[in-house]
């Protein structure tokens, strides 16, 4: 539902690095629906493990799902604010003609960089046990569940920074590069070789950081 959504309002929108992300509020909207959208094919196996252990309880699972979306939406918030901050400070570098692309394809190695990290591994660990999580870190009622999900969520921003500073970077409005983006993030996740993957992202990112900014 959440792609239905997406498809029709970023019709032509794909605008490439250094696009304007709108008002706050318009942004927002977007981001939410985005990040349901590449995010919860990947987060189905903690989140039907925690609705096999709270049977009990099954609206919880909204408020363990919301807690989720909390999460993400605070890390769209924090770029949203580190945009604008550098949208305030220097307009002109930030086009393409200028300075952007080399600062496009900083963060593009930088975002590569990441996958190599300590913090990458241990999120994704995280991420790829989901019914360890679950039985853990119970907590008990809706308030509990949501407490869980902002947690998970948590982890799977770190798990998903880099992958997620890529779109950022290249188009936040590309209905096609956030395909690309969910699909290596769910098979990083779920998939029995994603523990493997990071190293080939790490190296696909660096290498296109590089072309981006001689070419």
């Amino acid at each position: 539902m959440a792609w239905i959504v997406l498809v029709d309002p970023m019709r032509g929108m794909d605008a490439g690095p250094g696009m304007d992300l709108g008002s706050l509020g318009w942004y927002l909207g977007v981001w939410v629906t985005m990040t349901a959208a590449m995010m919860l094919p990947s987060v189905a196996p903690t989140v039907l493990a925690y609705t096999q252990v709270s049977r009990r309880v099954p609206a919880g699972t909204i408020f363990f799902l919301a807690g989720y979306l909390v999460a993400w939406t605070a890390y769209g918030l924090v770029a949203y604010a580190i945009y604008r901050a550098l949208q305030a400070a220097a307009p002109a570098f930030l086009s393409w003609d200028s300075g952007g692309r080399y600062l496009a394809g900083a963060a593009l190695a930088a975002a590569g960089l990441y996958e190599l990290t300590p913090l990458k591994s241990l999120c994704l660990r995280h991420c790829r046990v989901p019914l360890h999580f679950v039985l853990a870190g119970w907590r008990p009622g809706r308030l509990g569940a949501a407490r869980m999900g902002a947690e998970h969520g948590a982890y799977c921003v770190g798990c998903c920074f880099g992958l997620m500073l890529v779109l950022f970077v290249l188009g936040l409005m590309s209905i096609a590069l956030m395909a690309v983006v969910a699909a290596v993030v769910f098979a990083e996740k779920v998939l029995p070789v994603g523990d493997r993957l990071p190293r080939v992202v790490a190296a696909a990112c660096v290498v296109a950081g590089l072309g981006l900014a001689i070419a």
